[in-house]
């Protein structure tokens, strides 16, 4: 997309300001929910050296002691902090800070509460899943 209104630009002449800011908001909706996915498929970073040569209980433990001191307070706090953002957001319909640009922003906006949530379920998850395990 950022190609294509490049080339649009500089080749034609022409371009859009609208396509240029749903390149920005698909990149910024797509990065962050790609957090939570990464930790749904276990691609956080671990120090592999370490882990690898401690027990599982072990690690069990420290997944749980990370969820409970790290991730949820973090992501709640993303959670509580940004609410009222959200809501005015929400409220007026904002959209783009560029004259002429695409409207919406509180769509993409809302797409980092929606991804501090899912992280915190998705953490829980995987404390159950591992103590079945």
């Amino acid at each position: 997309m950022v190609l294509v209104n490049v080339v649009l630009r500089y080749g034609f002449g022409t371009g859009s300001i609208k396509m240029q800011d749903l390149a920005s908001y698909a990149f910024a909706v797509f990065l962050i929910l790609a957090v939570p996915l990464c930790h749904a498929r276990g691609g956080h970073v671990r120090v592999e050296v370490l882990s690898e040569r401690l027990p599982p209980g072990y690690l069990r433990r420290a997944d749980a002691l990370a969820w409970a001191l790290f991730l949820t307070p973090v992501f709640g706090l993303i959670l509580w902090a940004g609410w009222g953002d959200i809501a005015f957001s929400w409220s007026i319909g904002e959209g783009s800070t560029t004259p002429g640009g695409l409207g919406g922003l509180y769509l993409v906006k809302t797409a980092l509460p929606v991804a501090a949530a899912l992280m915190i379920v998705q953490g829980l998850a995987a404390l159950f899943e591992k103590r079945g395990a």
